[in-house]
């Protein structure tokens, strides 16, 4: 991976990791048209710079983390889901990485999903989140394990789900990432850490480079995407997944088969 490839992967992190597109499923189209997808260093990459995007909700929502214990105690709840199916299916997982036609298909399911998901839930007005609310919500989240499925718009619409407006549901879906995220690339690190994977200097230089974008564009794509979506809803995301979906079968089937480089 050079500098620029890092740099552009940095920003699709930054867009698309709050936004219900899939940035996972993103990275791994954009990584494997660079030919890089199958790196150590890619797919480390790819886990780490979560830490920029995640610190983006941490400055944007700093006096909202400063709450009650209730509210990291819901927090824990919705995370654990995460933990438990995190471990136990951790190397179907990795498998299901190394697969874009597995995320071309779950970007069109999930486009098909958000073009009906105002209409389920157009009427969701409640902003209080219960213990067995933060607990579905965090099982609608464990749905981003299949590459493509977006952890944001599944936390969002188990948010919605269970009638949280669209504005709570996205900022709970914001908080959880913080736990969640850290949480992912925390594991990832001591993975590469335990079979022995050493960084060299151009690597953290790389590293560093790619969180501070991720950084930056993912706070301007949160302000963007709260406020888009408290006025228009979820439809265009659901039309643009489809697209992308269609888009990468038809470059398979018809023109090319898709691989993991």
């Amino acid at each position: 991976m050079n500098t620029l490839q890092a740099i552009i992967l940095a920003i699709i992190e930054g867009i698309t990791e709050f936004l219900p597109v899939s940035s996972t499923g993103h990275m791994i189209i954009a990584s494997s048209f660079f030919g890089i997808a199958q790196e150590d260093f890619t797919k480390l990459f790819t886990i780490v710079i979560q830490l920029g995007a995640i610190l983006s909700v941490v400055i944007l929502y700093f006096k909202r983390f400063f709450q009650t214990f209730d509210f990291y105690y819901k927090l824990l709840v919705a995370f654990i889901p995460a933990v438990v199916l995190g471990l136990l299916l951790s190397d179907k997982i990795d498998e299901l990485l190394e697969n874009p036609i597995t995320v071309a298909v779950s970007l069109l399911v999930g486009g098909i999903i958000l073009l009906k998901v105002d209409d389920w839930y157009n009427k969701s007005e409640e902003t209080e989140i219960t213990y067995l609310k933060a607990l579905k919500i965090g099982l609608f989240q464990c749905l981003a394990m299949v590459p493509g499925v977006s952890r944001s718009g599944a936390s969002i619409v188990g948010g919605m789900s269970q009638k949280l407006s669209r504005t709570t549901a996205a900022e709970f879906s914001f908080f959880l990432a913080v736990p969640t995220m850290f949480g992912a690339t925390v594991k990832k690190c001591y993975d590469y850490y335990k079979d022995g994977f050493v960084l060299n200097q151009e690597q953290i230089n790389i590293l560093i480079i790619g969180n501070v974008i991720a950084f930056i564009v993912a706070m301007l794509a949160i302000k963007s995407f709260i406020d888009f979506l408290s006025k228009k809803g979820f439809k265009i995301f659901g039309y643009y997944r489809i697209a992308v979906g269609i888009i990468l079968l038809v470059i398979h089937y018809f023109i090319h088969p898709l691989t993991i480089i």
